[in-house]
């Protein structure tokens, strides 16, 4: 049986362990990388979302991918791949006090991946997270849109799908503006 899709009301505390997982990141990466952001919903105040962090960082280029793979994995991540998405490679936790921190801290569920700084994926995140930061209106009707997907169906991926349009419409009014 599937796991039902939980949609948790905004929580501070994310923010919070974005921070502390960022630092993390930048104490034992150091030059190696040049940003940590923060995306997908829980990084938007005042949006409700699954209870999971998504976290992108950022490097320069290719060549500096394989001792951030080591940094990471000395902190307890292990390499998935690009799992299908060009230029941003995932990572997952081998278990819950992955990073390591030396004080056996448990994490919550986050998702890890490292994007070139020229990442496609990197940019439609960081253009929809900045459209949302900044539009009440956009972040109301998105929350809505994912209240109904998480009530229609219990599958990640039918409802990832069922947000497409409408993230792809926020992507295009962006271009539009750009053009």
């Amino acid at each position: 049986m599937e796991k039902k899709i939980k949609i948790e009301k905004y929580n501070s505390e994310w923010e919070k362990t974005f921070r502390c997982l960022s630092s993390i990141y930048q104490r034992k990466l150091g030059d190696l990388i040049l940003s940590v952001e923060h995306v997908g919903s829980t990084s938007v105040k005042g949006l409700s979302a699954k209870p999971i962090i998504d976290i992108d960082i950022v490097i320069k280029n290719k060549y500096l991918l394989p001792p951030v793979i080591k940094g990471l994995d000395e902190l307890g991540y292990f390499h998935e791949g690009d799992l299908g998405i060009k230029n941003r490679e995932a990572f997952a936790r081998t278990n819950q006090n992955v990073p390591k921190d030396n004080e056996g801290t448990i994490w919550m569920e986050h998702h890890l991946y490292v994007c070139l700084q020229s990442s496609e994926e990197l940019k439609r995140y960081l253009i929809f997270r900045d459209y949302l930061r900044g539009n009440i209106e956009a972040v109301r009707a998105y929350e809505r849109l994912k209240r109904e997907l998480a009530r229609s169906t219990n599958d990640r991926e039918t409802y990832t799908q069922g947000k497409g349009d409408f993230i792809e419409s926020i992507l295009k009014k962006f271009q539009k503006v750009n053009d």
